[in-house]
């Protein structure tokens, strides 16, 4: 599924709900637009949650803790990300336009609410060296089942570099999962496949992903593309690895020939 959310205006825009809109993903995603001054506060007596800050400057406060955090640009910068587990009250004050996604799941763990720092995150450069540079990206990991087994939620993000692939090679996991677009420039698109489906991805556009369904993505020259992916662990089957899909293993062999073979 696929869809454009536009322009974002001031509050909360909706993207899944576990208990609506788009419920086989099984997460609470939306995102707060914040004018400077305006404070939201969250809690949730039976979901755990994750704040991203996706762009401006917002003084954090939680469990009497306080930290002000700032982001200029998503894909310039690693991520802020706070993540609290149910019953935690967390206040978000803007203190300049700030943009902030939400990440909700019902869990029923308690765990200490932690902030991962821009510092904290695992970045990779994939697609070094393969396939004449065609996928190379940076895959960031904010949290996943690694660094927190009793959170049921992964949250991380992807700059792909214009013309590039993501997802690549294409893989699918048993797990639902989200993708949520920028693009550098706001005229930039890209293209997201899931399992036969091929969809124009846009800024401020997002997908749903069934668990089984691969989901290779694709930036148009010029632009660059930003994602947050955000998975739900299944019950017993946590989201630990991606699954290459049969036909396209032969990529990933050492000594794959490309065409034109040299």
């Amino acid at each position: 599924m696929y869809e454009k959310l536009g322009e974002l205006t001031e509050g909360y825009t909706e993207i899944t709900k576990e208990n609506g809109k788009h419920s086989d993903m099984m997460q609470d995603i939306g995102i707060y637009t914040l004018p400077v001054g305006k404070t939201e506060t969250l809690t949730d007596s039976s979901k755990e949650t994750a704040v991203l800050l996706l762009e401006g400057t917002v003084r954090l406060e939680w469990n009497g803790e306080s930290q002000e955090i700032k982001r200029d640009s998503v894909f310039e910068e690693s991520p802020w990300c706070l993540h609290i587990p149910k019953g935690v009250e967390v206040t978000i004050t803007a203190l300049s336009a700030s943009e902030v996604l939400v990440q909700k799941t019902d869990n029923e763990n308690t765990f200490e609410a932690k902030l991962y720092t821009p510092e904290e995150c695992e970045s990779t450069n994939a697609g070094e060296g393969v396939w004449s540079g065609t996928a190379e990206r940076v895959i960031r990991t904010i949290f996943d089942y690694n660094s927190a087994p009793y959170s049921n939620l992964v949250i991380g993000e992807v700059i792909s570099y214009p013309g590039r692939w993501s997802s690549y090679p294409p893989h699918h996991h048993d797990q639902p999962e989200v993708y949520y677009y920028r693009f550098d420039k706001p005229k930039g698109f890209g293209c997201a496949m899931v399992g036969p489906e091929a969809y124009r991805v846009e800024h401020n556009s997002y997908i749903t992903i069934p668990g089984d369904l691969d989901h290779p993505q694709t930036t148009a020259p010029g632009y660059a593309m930003y994602f947050c992916w955000m998975i739900r662990h299944l019950d017993n089957n946590p989201w630990t690895e991606r699954v290459m899909e049969e036909e396209h293993k032969w990529l990933i062999e050492p000594d794959a020939k490309i065409w034109p073979e040299k």
